[in-house]
């Protein structure tokens, strides 16, 4: 019955959202009236290239535009340059200038005024190795031996062409070397991008199976698992909003022959090493005011990946997966969202390293953030209603560096409820309470968007089980 006096409260939560969309018409401006532009003057992108910009625009000088349509297309101009995450702030301004005569159009003078970011940052590591900080909290005890450090060097837009070299070395709970280099247009019509990333990372602590939704460790004064692996991704963007992806990804992971024989079905068969080439293609369709905290637009994703394509390969996989999200404002300070994910993989019988339901990724029904539950198919439904507390641009002109000196902040309450399942042939093996049976949670929390793109959610739950919690997360997500 607990379930589903939750699962009610989800659907009148999400009835309400579907149902609230607003629709704004101008009739006092004449609908076939054009402006001309004239100019598009960029300042403030001292070292990100134009053409980077202006591939975010839709508007470029010689277009004829509608002036009902000027606002919007402005405002969708301005929501693209900062979702490149490239500048702190993007305003713009813009100038009609009357037709000298009937026979003219009015002319447009557009002004994009841009604060850059620091780009180049070296910074020490001290994290914590479990899934989310709630674990750690909560399942692990605050156990310092958890922890990762080390340093990272991250340097964005190095040739001032959005692209980015990330460098990182981290000791402690793992041990990890990692090197990559993105480039989102290798060619002049600014349409196919480049990614090569190369990783090495070994572990004594690792997770062997799962138990009643737990994962459980062990651990050695050896390495009990390796991981390597080497990937070239290329993207093809069409027009502003359309991506497409082609990832080719060799992995070779090997295990002591300890976790072999306590979980045999580890690499299944009771192997000690695991070698594939992998291939996938994804799509992403996203049109979001803003990447990191979206109050209105669509977000779609859908891949489709293969492992085993080699003959000496010894792991067989297929995936496909599809997620759809919505934002949209309710009126006033209100917002609301819905998202309804899913995922499936093939064969039955996995390895349990490649396992993953919810829990183990950003798929996660709220409200059960301390548990993971295994499975080969996933479907997930979440819905939130926001308010805005407030939304405010602090400028610190005490601090005489540009790129640190403007604070954005905001924060919003939100009321959420979510759905999800997990389905599961190896339930009963690994003792999972969740697996083959709807999870429900739902609960408020408070979001807090700050500087370069940092949202902390703090959230109280509870879930079908009628357990409560409170959770701290680093999100970037519905």
């Amino acid at each position: 019955m607990f379930p589903r006096k939750w699962l009610v409260v989800i659907f009148v939560l999400t009835a309400f959202i579907f149902s609230s969309q607003t629709v704004f018409a101008n009739t006092s401006v004449d609908s076939t009236q054009k402006v001309l532009v004239r100019s598009v003057t960029l300042k403030g992108n001292y070292r990100t290239r134009d053409r980077i910009i202006l591939r975010e625009m839709s508007i470029h000088v010689g277009d004829s535009i509608r002036l009902t349509d000027l606002t919007d297309r402005v405002a969708w101009d301005r929501r693209n340059i900062e979702n490149t995450t490239l500048f702190i702030t993007v305003d713009t301004e813009t100038q009609i200038t009357p037709a000298a005569d009937s026979a003219q159009s009015p002319q447009l003078d557009l002004t994009v005024l841009m604060k850059e970011r620091w780009y180049i940052i070296a910074y020490p590591v001290f994290d914590i190795a479990d899934r989310n900080f709630n674990e750690w909290w909560y399942d692990r005890g605050r156990d310092l031996r958890r922890v990762i450090y080390g340093g990272r060097l991250s340097y964005r837009n190095v040739t001032g062409t959005n692209d980015r070299l990330q460098v990182g070395v981290e000791l402690g709970f793992l041990q990890r070397i990692g090197l990559s280099y993105s480039k989102p247009y290798i060619d002049r019509a600014q349409k196919i991008g480049l990614r090569v990333d190369l990783s090495y990372q070994t572990n004594k602590e690792i997770p062997y199976r799962t138990q009643f939704d737990k994962w459980v460790f062990t651990r050695s004064d050896d390495v009990l698992r390796e991981r390597a692996y080497a990937a070239v991704s290329l993207t093809h963007r069409r027009g502003l909003y359309h991506y497409h992806g082609f990832d080719t990804r060799y992995n070779r992971n090997t295990i002591a022959d300890t976790v072999a024989r306590i979980n045999p079905d580890y690499f299944l068969d009771g192997r000690t090493v695991q070698r594939y080439l992998s291939m996938s293609y994804s799509y992403r369709y996203d049109r979001r005011d803003n990447v990191v905290y979206p109050l209105q637009g669509t977000l779609f994703t859908g891949i489709v990946g293969v492992a085993g394509l080699l003959p000496n390969d010894n792991f067989h996989f297929l995936e496909m997966s599809a997620a759809i999200t919505r934002y949209w404002p309710l009126g006033g300070k209100f917002y609301a969202a819905g998202s309804l994910r899913g995922r499936s993989t093939w064969p039955a019988r996995q390895p349990y390293f490649n396992l993953r339901g919810l829990g183990s990724s950003l798929d996660m029904v709220r409200g059960y953030e301390l548990y993971v539950v295994d499975g080969q198919r996933t479907a997930v439904w979440r819905n939130s209603v926001r308010y805005q507390l407030f939304n405010v641009r602090k400028q610190l002109n005490w601090l005489h560096v540009r790129q640190f000196n403007t604070l954005p902040i905001s924060a919003y309450i939100t009321a959420f409820g979510d759905a999800g399942y997990v389905s599961s042939t190896v339930a009963e093996q690994y003792q999972s309470l969740l697996a083959n049976r709807l999870l429900v949670g739902t609960g408020m929390s408070l979001d807090v968007v700050t500087f370069y793109n940092l949202v902390m959610r703090f959230s109280g739950t509870i879930n079908g089980q009628g357990k409560t919690g409170f959770f701290f997360n680093l999100a970037q997500e519905l």
